[in-house]
């Protein structure tokens, strides 16, 4: 079922084959006509979806999709501080999609004969247009780019190479780009919010380990400084909104959970523990000021907010998680690293707080879902013992990436530090060194730990069991 929705929503409508990324929804069951407008929590969900699905099937197509999300993201929706902002428009110029629908005479104008029928053919052009419009209940000349085939259906039917069929139809693309670029483009709304940041930096930093790509580390690590310089108060506490040199509104349990997940994925892809540190701190002023005392569970808003008649817990997970799902993964992340037992008793109050709702509705709470398998395990502590800079350091954490290992938590141990900062946090890891100065494994359960290993293949095989 994932395999086949993400294939779908990749070849449809709802993805934009010229500039990249995804509209918000489809109006069809085809995948054909979208709702033009594009979200950031969008692209950061489904480019954690399509990261995970590559890591878990190994399917080029999967990992091309996550690369090309995440090449809009940093070019069109990064503000020049850092951060990303929230969302482009449906419409242009008084029409809704005006800035991604073609004409057949447009592409015929753009590209060489050849180039033209290429692109007329793979995205089903056709020249009444290929979708009827919503008010006029007619076709009007316009077409929405999508596949009917892969293209590796569409190279054997045109007996030539998929290696062939994808160079020609890149160049293509990339003159329709450069065409359609001078267009005028939907408004951009440029509020920079920390919970869809949160969920930006996340899926930044699982693509940097997925594929290596220090770019996507570069911009995961702008915006989170970004935050921490800019959207934060005196006290440390978060704020919500940032645009136009102004930040505001005091931040909301999403805004916590979202970016405490953002900073917990950037530490285990940089292993720089300031970012560790900062999520503790966070988590500490979350449970504060967003804790229910009595029943469990996270309330949306914090104690000293403005007084409302009820403060409310949002935990159905929807085109984005809630707070309270993400907050309690996040509350089980940092148990297993701190072996603090009082976190991991709050993860569990928040699953039995809201345990009568998910099991009416278990769909309607996927990200709480993924906690809960967190919690009952089997996840593993990982701790790699080694000089940062050396090569089978680099190797060993290079092979956990290029695996799809869910419920887990890795920390670096570096051995190139007497009490390196690690320690301090997670004190199981003071004496846990590498072995014959070689980068060593320590695949733990509940901090019982196997005997350690210095052989990547071993390290997996230690995963399997």
């Amino acid at each position: 079922m994932v395999v086949k929705t993400l294939h779908s929503m990749r070849k449809g409508g709802i993805y934009d084959h010229i500039g990249y990324g995804f509209h918000r929804y489809s109006t069809d069951p085809e995948w054909l006509v979208p709702h033009f407008e594009k979200m950031l929590y969008d692209q950061a969900m489904l480019a954690m979806a399509y990261t995970e699905a590559y890591l878990a099937t190994g399917r080029k197509e999967f990992g091309e999709t996550a690369k090309e999300i995440f090449a809009y993201v940093m070019r069109d929706m990064t503000d020049p501080k850092g951060g990303f902002c929230s969302a482009e428009d449906a419409d242009s110029e008084g029409k809704e999609g005006k800035f991604y629908v073609w004409t057949e005479e447009e592409i015929r104008h753009a590209l060489k004969e050849d180039d033209a029928n290429l692109i007329i053919n793979v995205f089903n052009i056709e020249k009444a247009g290929n979708f009827k419009d919503e008010i006029a209940g007619r076709n009007t000349g316009d077409n929405i780019l999508h596949l009917k085939k892969s293209l590796a259906e569409i190279a054997l039917e045109n007996k030539t190479s998929l290696d062939e069929l994808k160079e020609r139809v890149e160049t293509a693309r990339r003159k329709l780009f450069a065409v359609r670029s001078k267009r005028i483009r939907p408004h951009k709304d440029d509020k920079i919010l920390t919970d869809w940041n949160g969920l930006m930096i996340a899926a930044l930093a699982k693509g940097a380990q997925a594929f290596d790509a220090p770019e996507y580390l570069a911009a995961a690590k702008r915006a989170a400084d970004f935050i921490l310089s800019d959207m934060r108060r005196q006290d440390g506490r978060l704020l919500h909104r940032y645009r136009g040199g102004q930040a505001g509104i005091p931040a909301f349990a999403d805004d916590y959970a979202f970016f405490i997940w953002g900073l917990l994925e950037l530490y285990e892809t940089n292993f720089n523990v300031n970012y560790l540190r900062t999520a503790l701190d966070l988590n500490s002023d979350m449970i504060k000021h967003f804790w229910d005392n009595q029943n469990g569970g996270f309330y949306f808003t914090a104690d000293d907010a403005e007084d409302l008649i009820v403060r409310q817990k949002e935990v159905y997970d929807g085109a984005i998680p809630s707070g309270n799902s993400v907050a309690a993964l996040n509350l089980f992340r940092l148990a297993r690293i701190t072996a603090d037992p009082e976190l991991e008793e709050k993860a569990n109050k928040t699953m039995l707080a809201f345990s009568t709702e998910v099991k009416k509705m278990p769909a309607g709470y996927t990200q709480m879902m993924i906690g809960l398998s967190f919690g009952i395990g089997p996840a593993y502590e990982i701790i790699i013992a080694g000089n940062p800079r050396a090569v089978d350091t680099r190797d060993m954490l290079n092979t956990l990436r290029r695996h799809f290992i869910p419920n887990k938590i890795v920390l670096l141990r570096p051995t190139d530090e007497e009490t390196p900062e690690i320690t301090r946090i997670a004190k199981f890891t003071e004496h846990q060194s590498g072995i014959d100065g070689k980068a060593t494994a320590y695949i733990c359960r509940d901090y019982t730990c196997k005997m350690p290993v210095t052989d990547t293949k071993e390290m997996l095989k230690l995963l399997k069991e």
